[in-house]
């Protein structure tokens, strides 16, 4: 995975953003084998639902969880699949395709 540390992107609030596969992480993001598994994580998914498709139901998930309580983006199903499995290192070796899935309804 290409890294690229920049002060601009991601914004601020945020280490590390994964766009197309490639990266970006703050000037003083620590990039750790748990930060690389969880953005991994997201890039398989991206490649299951192709890059458009992945982004535009990102943002569309995002906007209807304005709506619910809590952090919306917490509670986006991409992001509950790569927190819950950023730890486990092994997990894209096992991972079954569409597994973000099982949170949507959470």
């Amino acid at each position: 995975m290409l890294i690229i540390r920049n002060k601009f992107i991601p914004f601020r609030g945020f280490s590390a953003i994964n766009i197309l596969g490639i990266l970006f992480v703050r000037p003083n993001t620590r990039v750790t084998p748990r930060l690389l598994n969880h953005e991994r994580i997201h890039t398989a998914q991206m490649l299951e639902m192709g890059i458009i498709f992945f982004y535009l139901w990102y943002v569309i998930e995002w906007l209807f969880r304005l709506t619910q309580r809590g952090n919306a983006y917490y509670r986006i199903s991409f992001e509950r699949e790569a927190y819950r499995y950023e730890r486990d290192l092994t997990y894209l070796t096992r991972r079954k395709w569409y597994s973000w899935w099982k949170n949507l309804r959470k």
